[in-house]
């Protein structure tokens, strides 16, 4: 998707703090951060959000939970904690239609988020 902010920064046609890539998926640290680590992890195909998720991508969702202890070891919040959130649709907060995760950790995270 040309348009798609994500799918340019995979692309590299826009720099970006690269934490993690592999043939499927990136991680990346986000420019508006809300928590000293706050990483967004996002599969290279474009999938819209998790109302597109199928049983032909749906490997792909799997292989990003399969990452996130492994980012988040690298990061230094595997043993104090971190949230993953991820927003669908335009009510829950979700600005980019490109389906994506955020992990959020380094700090106390309150409950329940605002």
């Amino acid at each position: 998707m040309e348009n798609c902010i994500f799918c340019r920064i995979v692309n590299k046609q826009i720099p970006s703090k690269i934490v993690y890539e592999d043939e499927n998926i990136l991680a990346f640290h986000d420019i508006d951060s809300k928590a000293p680590v706050h990483i967004l992890i996002i599969p290279k195909e474009h999938i819209p959000s998790m109302n597109d998720i199928n049983q032909q991508n749906c490997n792909i969702v799997s292989h990003i939970f399969y990452a996130i202890p492994h980012i988040v070891e690298k990061l230094g919040v595997k043993g104090s904690g971190y949230r993953v959130v991820a927003n669908c649709g335009k009510d829950a907060g979700q600005t980019v239609d490109h389906l994506h995760f955020h992990i959020l950790g380094g700090r106390s995270l309150s409950w329940p988020p605002g």
